[in-house]
């Protein structure tokens, strides 16, 4: 099979379609001889925050001299980040043989009563089987959706960590922030410790109660450790850290926004975690871990002349960080926007929050199935400058030629249109 063909059998899955429930994934697993239990894994829930914090702490596990699976989404460049090791993103030929081995699986599974997984759960399988075959120290995997339903949940791994919890995906894990605490929380396992920056307190009740439920002993950001953030600057954020047992230097992250500063700590955590379940871990390699961690899309500069940044903030929560963090590093300055979203977003919420720092806007669209047009964002919006181009091509064009020098163009919304946006920068730029 070639690699294309993979590739079209995968995304042939039902892709938008929620099936709850995890037994299609326990059939699978089943069948495979139980893959997910032939590795150690860390398990990473919440709203926003998932792949950064992920990628914090792959960077400091990889300082300690480890091997590290990764399972993410989406994907930023192209399909094979959401499955890879130390950072390189799985072969294309090792993918399509996975194909192979799990589309036999799939189509016996559509003659159940269970009926054919999704691409989610054919993904997780593949990422599943390929981990379980590599010689790795540890893995880390982000949920899809969720947490409780979420594919990725048949792992018990040795340490759960939730981020946060936001209004995101409300139409499938409920209305308020309790419930959708609810269904993160659903990753936490019996006698399996928690790392969470949840704030809320009826969020951290929530998950506060279920790690009683499970005895499993929770650490939370600001309560069982603390984050100082120091200063933004043109490097970076500069912090501090501390538990009760270590108080960092000062270490700074190349990741900008203060909300970065929050993830970065929950990883030290997390390390801090690991290693008082045994695992070896050297503190002075922390420094090092943080400062070369890097992940697309988010607030990355892709282009100096004008200054052109990209962020993927597709939920209020990623928004109003978004804002906060062109606050800290761009006071002052004027800011072009381009935007597209989808329409399950609360887009006249998002674009309420970008008033506050946008002198320009140009709405736009691109090529997804759910994706608003141009002129719907425009009617969304109350910026007082705002132009509809439905060619997002052509819009970044036309807002480029009308950044003054000293100003910055933001690119934002969703993650599908910003992963569009930065290969089109990519083939221009010359990214890599």
């Amino acid at each position: 099979m070639e690699y294309e063909e993979a590739i079209a059998w995968i995304h042939s899955r039902e892709k938008f379609k929620v099936k709850p429930g995890l037994k299609r994934m326990e059939w699978m697993m089943e069948r495979l001889g139980h893959p997910e239990k032939k590795f150690r894994s860390v398990h990473i829930a919440g709203t926003n925050g998932k792949g950064s914090t992920l990628s914090f702490l792959r960077h400091i596990l990889q300082q300690q001299g480890m091997s590290v699976g990764t399972f993410t989404s989406p994907y930023i460049e192209r399909f094979n980040e959401r499955i890879s090791v130390d950072g390189q993103a799985i072969q294309d030929e090792v993918l399509a043989e996975l194909v192979i081995r799990i589309r036999p699986l799939s189509e016996e599974l559509r003659q159940t009563p269970l009926g054919e997984p999704t691409e989610f759960e054919i993904i997780t399988a593949m990422a599943v089987l390929y981990f379980s075959e590599a010689a790795l120290d540890i893995v880390l995997m982000e949920t899809g959706l969720g947490g409780r339903f979420d594919s990725t949940n048949i792992l018990t791994p040795v340490l759960s960590v939730i981020t946060n919890i936001g209004h995101d995906h409300m139409n499938v894990l409920g209305s308020t922030i309790a419930e959708i605490a609810e269904e993160k929380a659903g990753i936490i396992k019996p006698e399996i410790p928690v790392v969470t920056g949840v704030k809320q307190q009826e969020a951290i009740k929530v998950i506060t109660k279920k790690a009683q439920s499970c005895h499993s002993k929770v650490f939370k950001l600001y309560h069982d450790f603390d984050v100082t953030h120091q200063s933004s600057s043109h490097e970076g954020e500069s912090f501090v850290f501390s538990n009760e047992s270590f108080h960092s230097e000062t270490y700074v992250s190349q990741m900008k926004g203060p909300h970065q500063v929050e993830n970065a700590s929950l990883a030290i955590q997390s390390a801090e975690v690991l290693r008082s379940l045994g695992i070896q871990m050297d503190r002075s390699r922390y420094e090092k871990g943080i400062a070369s961690t890097r992940w697309p899309a988010r607030f990355e500069k892709v282009k100096d002349a004008p200054l052109t940044i990209i962020d993927g903030a597709h939920n209020e929560e990623g928004t109003s960080a978004l804002v906060e963090t062109v606050k800290r590093h761009y006071s002052g300055k004027k800011i072009i926007l381009v935007y597209s979203a989808l329409e399950d977003k609360p887009v006249k919420k998002m674009l309420k929050q970008l008033e506050s720092v946008v002198d320009t806007a140009y709405m736009t669209t691109f090529d997804f199935p759910r994706a608003l047009k141009g002129h719907e964002l425009a009617d969304y919006s109350g910026i007082t400058k705002t132009i509809a181009i439905e060619d997002y091509k052509q819009a970044i064009r036309k807002a480029s030629s009308n950044v003054g020098e000293g100003d910055v163009l933001l690119i934002t919304g969703s993650l599908y249109f910003i992963s569009q946006v930065r290969e089109y920068f990519e083939i221009k730029e010359n990214l890599r």
